[in-house]
This record gives C-alpha cells, sequence and structure tokens, in this order.
C-alpha cells in the first residue's frame, strides 16, 4: 500500500493533488521494486532520479497524523521509529523502578499515583507541537502508563484470589488489551484530527481514577509486610462481600502474622539481586525474562505489521484486536487442562512458525493475511499466559519485581521491533524471520520451567529457589505431573501456614 509520494512541483498544487495514476505523475516519479511509485524518489529536469523533500500523503483514510504534519518518512523515517523506541523505553524505565516500588510501598499506592499521571500526560502529549518535546512527554507518558498502572494492577488481581480463580481472573484481566486495540481503531477510524484523537485516548484514563477509592490493597502484600490486622480486614471485607457467613478468628490470624512477621524481619531485605543470587530462581528469572522478550518481539512486530496489510487499516487493527478473543478463551479452558507450561510453550512455537512462514509468502495476498492473524492469535495466547505464569512462579515478596522485570524485557525487544523493522530495507524477509526464531528459541527453553498449575504461590526466597526444583517438560510427561491435581489437605495446612488469610478465602469465599 502507497502511503506516500514525492510532490511534483507544477503538477502537484496546495489546493489539490494530482491523481496517483494520472499520466503526468507515473511519467515524473519512478516505480518501486513492487511495481508502484515510489515513495521517496522523483525524476528531475535531466530525467534522473532525486530524493525529494516535500511530498504527497494518501488520505483515503486519515488526513491528520503527527507522521503527514511531521513529514516523518523516507530519510526521516527513523523518527517514527524512535518514537515508538522511547516509549517502549520509558515502559522498560518503569517496570524497572515502579515495579520495585510496588514491593516496597504497596501495589495501589503506586497504582493510583500511575493513574493519575497517566491521565495527565495522556491529554498533555495530544498538544505538543514539537518532536523533540513530544519524545520527552511520550517516555513519561510510558513510565506511568503502561508501567505504572498495568503490572501492580495485574499483580494485585492475582494477590486477591485463591489458585482456582487465577487463570479465569488473570486471562480476563488480558482481555481488556484486546478491547484496548479495538478502541483504538475505534475511534481512529472516527475522529480525523490527530490532537483531538491522542485527546480521547488520553481521557480513557479516567477509568482509573475511581480506583483510588474502591480498591484495597493486595493482602498477600500486607501480610508479607508483616500488616496482618489490614490483610484480615480485607479478606473479612471480600467475605462480606461475596454473602459468605463465615467470619475470621481475627485475633488468632493476626497473632500468627506478628510471628511470622518477627521471623522475617530477622531476614535481610530482599532485592532484585535476590532473584539471581540462587540457581534454581536464576535459571527460572531468566528463562522468564527471555519468554516474555520473545512474546512482545513476536506480538509487537506483527502488530506492525498491519500497516503492510492491503485494506482498511482500522479495520484490519480491529480484527487483530478481535482475534485474541477466542485465543483468550481457549487459554482460560485448557490453561487448567494442559497447565501452564505446555500451553505457552506449544502457542510460542506455533506462532514463531507462522511469523516465519507469512515472511516468505507474498505480501498482500489473503492467504499471508491470514497467517499474520493466526500467529498473532497465538501469540497474543502464549503472551497471556506469562503473565499468569509468572505471577505463580515468583515469590510474593519480589511477585511485582519479578513481573516488572519481566515487563522491562518485553518493553526492550517492544523498544527494538520498530528498529528491526527498519532492516526490511535490506530484505523484507529479515524482520519476520528474526521474530520468529526468537520465539521459537524461547518456546522451547520454557520446557524447562516448572509447572504451576494448582500449586500454592511461594511467598519467600527460598519457597521460590525450592519451588519446582527438577520438575521440567522432559522429566514430568509433557507437562502433566501426577501431583498435578488440586490442593490435598496436607498442600492446604502447608500453605496455611505462609498465607493464612488468603487459604480461608480459597476455603471459604
Amino acid at each position: 500500500m502507497n502511503f506516500f509520494r514525492c510532490w511534483i512541483e507544477g503538477i502537484d498544487t496546495n489546493e489539490v493533488a494530482a491523481a496517483w495514476n494520472s499520466s503526468e505523475i507515473l511519467a515524473a516519479i519512478p516505480k518501486s521494486a513492487t511495481g508502484g511509485l515510489h515513495n521517496c524518489l522523483m525524476y528531475n529536469d535531466f530525467n534522473e532520479t532525486t530524493t525529494c523533500d516535500r511530498w504527497v500523503f494518501d488520505t483515503t483514510y486519515r488526513t491528520s497524523s503527527r507522521a503527514i504534519d511531521w513529514n516523518l518518512v523516507c530519510n526521516q523515517r527513523w523518527k517514527a521509529a524512535l518514537a515508538q523506541t522511547v516509549y517502549m523505553l520509558g515502559v522498560f524505565t518503569g517496570a524497572v523502578y515502579l515495579g520495585r516500588l510496588a514491593d516496597k510501598v504497596g501495589r495501589k499506592t503506586v497504582f493510583c499515583w500511575s493513574g493519575a499521571l497517566q491521565l495527565i500526560l495522556g491529554v498533555t502529549v495530544s498538544f505538543i507541537p514539537e518532536y523533540w518535546s513530544f519524545l520527552v512527554v511520550t517516555f513519561f507518558y510510558a513510565i506511568f502508563g503502561s508501567a505504572g498502572a498495568y503490572i501492580p494492577a495485574f499483580v494485585l488481581t492475582m494477590e486477591l484470589v485463591g489458585p482456582s480463580k487465577r487463570t479465569a481472573c488473570g486471562i480476563s484481566f488480558q482481555c481488556a488489551f484486546a478491547v484496548g486495540i479495538m478502541l483504538v481503531a475505534g475511534w481512529g477510524a472516527l475522529i480525523d484530527d490527530r490532537k483531538i484523537l491522542q485527546a480521547v485516548y488520553g481521557l480513557h484514563g479516567l477509568l482509573l481514577i475511581p480506583h483510588i477509592w474502591i480498591m484495597d490493597e493486595s493482602p498477600r502484600w500486607l501480610w508479607a509486610q508483616g500488616r496482618p490486622k489490614e490483610a484480615v480486614d480485607i479478606v473479612q471485607k471480600a467475605l462480606k462481600f461475596n454473602k459468605s457467613d463465615e467470619v475470621l478468628d481475627r485475633a488468632v490470624l493476626v497473632s500468627k502474622g506478628k510471628i511470622e512477621s518477627s521471623k522475617t524481619t530477622e531476614e535481610p531485605s530482599v532485592s532484585t539481586l535476590d532473584l539471581f543470587k540462587t540457581p534454581n530462581l536464576r535459571n527460572k528469572t531468566l528463562n522468564i525474562c527471555l519468554c516474555y522478550f520473545a512474546n512482545s518481539l513476536v506480538y509487537y512486530g506483527l502488530t506492525l505489521s498491519t500497516g503492510k496489510l492491503e485494506g482498511n487499516p482500522y479495520l484490519i487493527t480491529a480484527v487483530f484486536g478481535l482475534v485474541e478473543f477466542p485465543s483468550y478463551a481457549a487459554v482460560m479452558y485448557f490453561l487448567d487442562i494442559w497447565g501452564r507450561r505446555l500451553l505457552m510453550t506449544s502457542m510460542m512455537i506455533v506462532g514463531g512458525t507462522a511469523c516465519i512462514i507469512a515472511a516468505f509468502m507474498p505480501p498482500g495476498t489473503i492467504i499471508s493475511t491470514i497467517i499474520v492473524i493466526a500467529g498473532k492469535l497465538f501469540i497474543a495466547g502464549s503472551f497471556a499466559i506469562i503473565y499468569n505464569y509468572s505471577a505463580e512462579l515468583f515469590p510474593t515478596v519480589v511477585r511485582n519485581t519479578g513481573i516488572g522485570l519481566g515487563a522491562m524485557c518485553a518493553r526492550l525487544s517492544g523498544a527494538l521491533t520498530p528498529l528491526i523493522t527498519l532492516l526490511d530495507s535490506f530484505d523484507p524477509k529479515i524482520p519476520s524471520v528474526i521474530f520468529g526464531l526468537v520465539a521459537l528459541v524461547s518456546g522451547f527453553l520454557c520446557c524447562f520451567l516448572p509447572e504451576t498449575m494448582n500449586q500454592p504461590m511461594p511467598q519467600s526466597i527460598s519457597d521460590g529457589e525450592n519451588y519446582g526444583k527438577g520438575d521440567t517438560c522432559f522429566t514430568s510427561c509433557l507437562g502433566k505431573k501426577e501431583n498435578d491435581e488440586p490442593y490435598t489437605d496436607e498442600d492446604k495446612a502447608a500453605a496455611a501456614e505462609s498465607m493464612v488469610p488468603l487459604d480461608d478465602i480459597n476455603k471459604k469465599v
């Protein structure tokens, strides 16, 4: 699809541009390798090709965008890629610092402050008139928008529920991501002015503000921080909300919490480095980080490919969001049957394979479009699983840090994605092949992670180190262990020692 061509002085005017297929334009602009008009070259008075510094844009679907207003094409194309990279680096930074901060000061605190700043910056960025200032505001918008609001909210959601509800809650949380993609397409199709459009996108942050009053802190985090009284109060509130007549023995639970707190206060404070100090936890952390990196690389790589598909870009983007729903539905159904490891590994391998196959298909054909959409479907499923999976693998004391570290790797690959796509200047196949190979390697390495289905979530660093030792896809019959059954009474009793309030939720709510 030709999005722009050179402005031909004397043929194009400020009032009206000449038809793209007119004889004057066809004589003034050389053909590209694909047979269409070249985007960046024209003939000069000596019938030699030369670059142009003014362009005519295809306004069939859009007349206003930063690419159009700031001419982010041809030799300025790198600026568009840099803007996407800066955004992802902002999310990367937020994942590093805000992830750790959420483990220190609480999930709700970081989420609420980030939500407020996301609203302010999301509207502000729409009125930035200059490129470099736009990059600065975009960077901070990404810090608080994606990393600061998204990750703590997901972690809090997973910590509020027991093992039997983690899959439904975690995948439902990811469904909002697909809804967001469809909203992006819908608003983009309805609103042509790019300033108003960005302001509308930013105003969606208003949905986060009521959480300041209606959302509770994570009782699991409060318990791990030695604040059992607050944790028990929130659990009792949950029981009442679910119309349960059960009343917790507050005094006993608070007493147990204080005893556990006195034990943990003697231990040194934990940090991100604790994820790498012991061999088993280090291997799992590195494997999970690569998995985040690979999933993000393929996911955003395929998303960026929508601009190269033939047809209405808003419809294609909406379809890309829509196809995620059957993927999430399949994940929700099979995740508690096949387990996390087997399903995620399979989806990554299929998604990576689809990415490579698409690279060798003629662009713009129905078959290539179907393959790209199929690849997006599978990789969206594995991307949803990795959040659930990592929340169950990392111990409570560094859970937000661990997921933040994984998200940091995801955003690092997201920052690299637009730069990798620039390699299509050498060969159009290179970006997709890179995306697919990384996904295949990571999918294979996921076979060495332990299964977490129906297992209690680890609390301490030592729990995280001992969790899943020796459990790989090759030692447990492709992901199905003999003890992959719902909690036994012994399991519950053991889990109750370290997370009494949440165990009570599982049994009574």
